[in-house]
């Protein structure tokens, strides 16, 4: 650096890039690009990481926050039939479905619970000893079945049941998680607008309006899929009940809500259903066996075949492996919630992909067609 004619000049080339890096770069700074390059990208693979983590140690409370807006959107639905009839306040038509739902509970716990109770404390028992006949029955016809496989599949099974049947009859596994899922549901149900504007807040502005927008059509679906729900449950039961009812099937009560209760599980609670009502059968004789498989095809073939595809018209339509799929590993993760939670999280996941590609502008049409022409 000179001071001739009285100017000052700067040095050039390597000396400048030093000086100047000895003056204003920190101590924690990179002069390389790519190193710089390589720390920015390292970095973001650690905050996904990390946030990947935070996601698996926050997983069932976030599970619990899910179930609360499926049972929210239940009782919104509900609100908006009533909605149809009653020209009320919105807060008088979600107090009236509360209402009715507790209403039904409490005559299940006073009317129907003692009966059921007994019903549910043979249970176990019977489905043990229809278990130990039916390997009997494979061992004396060369199939060969260890004792050991007998105890641990027959002990899985009525642990199973007597996790159900305790459910019903009003010892509930899991009453926190149960209490907090219909406390948060009925505070977003009274004001659902309130929690999607404090939502859209957190977001960039540009983005607020494609949230309100996919925010109401994954509601919009959720609400079909339940109203859907809800129709297959109460017909399976009901029927269930009055065609084993008529026979003079044993438990035909608790059969029917079990099956009832087990329709909300697409695919895997309709097979549960039906295996434990063969065994009760089976114990009344081959006549009484036969019959419950009948009634089984019976109830299950008119509910896949009409009821179903009546409501899929305007519900949302997932493909059965896709859903049974989910239902496994969620099960395997997060059990008996997970298990009952994964084909509305399945719905949702469907509505957001289907807005993600409108937004590209290629539409589920457009997407079908590329795909069957590639």
């Amino acid at each position: 650096m000179s001071e001739a004619n009285g100017t000052i000049t700067k040095p050039a080339g390597p000396q400048k890039d030093q000086q100047e890096g000895q003056i204003g770069s920190s101590p924690t700074h990179i002069a390389d690009n790519q190193l710089r390059f390589e720390a920015r990208r390292a970095a973001i693979w650690g905050g996904v990481i990390g946030l990947i983590i935070l996601m698996i140690y926050i997983s069932q409370s976030l599970l619990v926050i899910f179930g609360a807006m499926v049972f929210a959107s239940m009782i919104d639905g509900g609100s908006r039939l009533l909605g149809r009839v009653l020209k009320i306040n919105r807060m008088w038509r979600v107090a009236i479905v509360l209402l009715l739902t507790a209403s039904f509970f409490i005559w299940l716990a006073s009317y129907a619970g003692s009966q059921i109770s007994r019903e549910a404390a043979q249970f176990p028992q019977i489905i043990e000893v229809q278990l130990n006949r039916t390997f009997t029955w494979l061992d004396n016809r060369g199939f060969l079945v260890g004792q050991t496989d007998v105890q641990s599949v027959v002990a899985s099974l009525v642990s199973g049941v007597g996790t159900v049947t305790s459910a019903i009859g009003g010892i509930l596994g899991g009453l926190t998680t149960v209490l907090l899922i219909t406390i948060i549901g009925i505070y977003v149900a009274i004001e659902p607008q309130l929690y999607e504007r404090g939502v859209a807040w957190m977001l960039p502005q540009t983005q607020r309006s494609n949230f309100y927008i996919t925010a109401s059509r994954m509601g919009a679906a959720m609400r079909r899929l339940m109203a859907g729900r809800l129709i297959g449950m109460v017909f399976e039961g009901i029927f269930t009940w009055a065609l084993l009812a008529m026979y003079g099937v044993p438990m035909a009560a608790l059969l029917g809500i079990l099956t009832g209760l087990l329709a909300f599980i697409p695919n895997l609670g309709a097979l549960t259903s039906g295996v434990f009502m063969v065994l009760v059968g089976f114990s009344g004789g081959t006549d009484m066996g036969l019959f419950t498989i009948f009634v089984y095809l019976l109830v299950q073939s008119f509910d896949g075949y009409v009821v179903i595809p009546l409501i899929a018209k305007k519900t949302v339509d997932l493909a059965p492996a896709l859903v049974l799929a989910a239902q496994l590993i969620m099960g395997i993760l997060f059990g008996i919630l997970g298990l009952f939670l994964a084909d509305p999280m399945m719905a949702m996941a469907k509505v957001m992909l289907e807005r993600l590609a409108e937004q590209s502008g290629q539409g589920p049409d457009e997407n079908v067609a590329a795909a069957n022409g590639a």
